[in-house]
């Protein structure tokens, strides 16, 4: 396994150069970071070019890093992952990208490259608000077209912003703001000197 993770870091290093951010080796696995800037051309060369030949996008998702590793990390808020297969040479690859801005994160589409990327990026923007530059239908996928917010950021309330519910005079369901009020669970700590029959 090694002298293949060896020759797919010598073809990375090799073919994508200075557009290499990071590329960390752990675990048996290579992770490679690229600026936004560089982000759609080197996915359109790990997909074509026959040293690489990453044909397959695995999955892509969003990641929200602030206080990732209770604020360990330093850096931009937003990323987008990507897990990429090359069936020809039976590797892998985990591809990411931060996004430039942490109030308007925009990344570039790759779903021109991967078809697979659609319905990926549309979850990203719907749950972490990660703007896909590009993308042909970039719209809620997992929410409610009406959701405020994207509620996989850290920063979202626990109970949300509004909640919907049906309305039996109104004959249709109503969004209304969030009634739940918050309170804190504490577990109950039983002091019996004989409880469950211990003596």
């Amino acid at each position: 396994m090694s002298l293949k993770l060896d020759t797919l870091q010598a073809a990375l290093e090799r073919l994508v150069g200075d557009r290499i951010t990071q590329l960390v080796r752990a675990r048996g696995e290579l992770t490679l970071v690229v600026k936004a800037a560089d982000y759609a051309g080197v996915a359109k060369l790990l997909r074509e070019h026959a040293d690489l030949s990453f044909e397959q996008l695995i999955d892509l998702c969003g990641m929200d890093y602030s206080g990732y590793k209770d604020g360990a990390h330093e850096g931009p808020r937003f990323a987008a992952v990507s897990h990429l297969l090359s069936v020809k040479h039976n590797w892998r690859l985990r591809l990411r990208v931060f996004a430039a801005s942490d109030d308007f994160p925009v990344l570039s589409s790759v779903s021109a490259i991967w078809a697979g990327a659609n319905w990926f990026e549309r979850e990203a923007f719907d749950l972490y608000g990660i703007v896909f530059d590009g993308h042909e239908d970039l719209r809620r996928i997992l929410t409610d077209y009406g959701f405020i917010g994207h509620p996989m950021r850290r920063d979202f309330p626990v109970s949300g912003h509004v909640e919907m519910r049906y309305d039996p005079e109104q004959k249709r369901v109503i969004y209304q703001p969030v009634s739940i009020e918050t309170r804190e669970v504490t577990p109950r700590i039983i002091r019996e000197d004989n409880y469950g029959g211990l003596h």
